[in-house]
């Protein structure tokens, strides 16, 4: 299977070369009911369901969460990253077009949603914090979840132990972003060590970035 990581012109928190490494995962463990945490502007969001769709003959879901815009919560010891409060780009051409041209901010539910407008059949996407979303929602089948939305101890924490209540020894798979020294965010490290020795998970670290929790 040759398909590989595309930006589609967007804002991404993947690179090509990290968004290949997600991407053989998902090739290797081929999940069926994908979640992600931190949609951003949807470009993985976009990588994954279309690879699930090859994989699956297009029966597949995926449930995205983020904030989409909602106010972020600094008592959580959450930083709101510099691009979704003014929306910069490097190149100039795409500056223009997204800011002048169509004004659209592409972290909005209405810009995702629209990306991921092939899939609208297969997708359901949450606003808001997940302290309050995540556990509100059935993720009973979810075999698949991909962690990289807020940062802080107590998210991070937080979004584990509820997605291990409903995954919870059935051999399903989630997936944590920044733990590392390639992407390494400071308290995303000691919130999973505490949640893989208080439930006694086992563990893969994966190219010094990821790592893949067995549930």
């Amino acid at each position: 299977m040759n398909y590989k990581f595309k930006k589609y012109w967007r804002k991404t928190g993947l690179n090509e070369y990290w968004g290949n490494v997600l991407l053989d995962l998902i090739k290797e463990k081929k999940p069926k009911h994908f979640l992600e945490i931190g949609v951003f502007c949807g470009v993985t969001s976009r990588n994954v369901c279309e690879l699930l769709n090859i994989i699956h003959h297009g029966d597949f879901s995926f449930t995205g969460f983020d904030l989409f815009g909602e106010k972020i919560n600094t008592n959580l010891n959450e930083v709101e990253p510099e691009y979704i409060k003014k929306q910069k780009f490097s190149n100039p051409l795409k500056n223009f077009y997204y800011n002048f041209i169509l004004k659209e901010n592409l972290n909005s539910i209405q810009s995702v949603s629209k990306f991921l407008k092939k899939f609208e059949n297969n997708i359901k996407l949450i606003k808001g914090n997940t302290n309050k979303t995540l556990k509100e929602q059935d993720l009973t089948n979810i075999d698949f979840a991909f962690i990289d939305g807020g940062h802080s101890y107590k998210t991070t924490l937080n979004d584990l132990n509820i997605l291990y209540s409903f995954m919870k020894n059935k051999k399903k798979h989630i997936l944590c972003d920044d733990y590392l020294d390639a992407t390494y965010i400071a308290e995303v490290k000691p919130a999973v060590d505490d949640f893989i020795k208080k439930n006694n998970r086992s563990y893969k670290i994966i190219e010094g970035k990821f790592i893949l929790l067995e549930t």
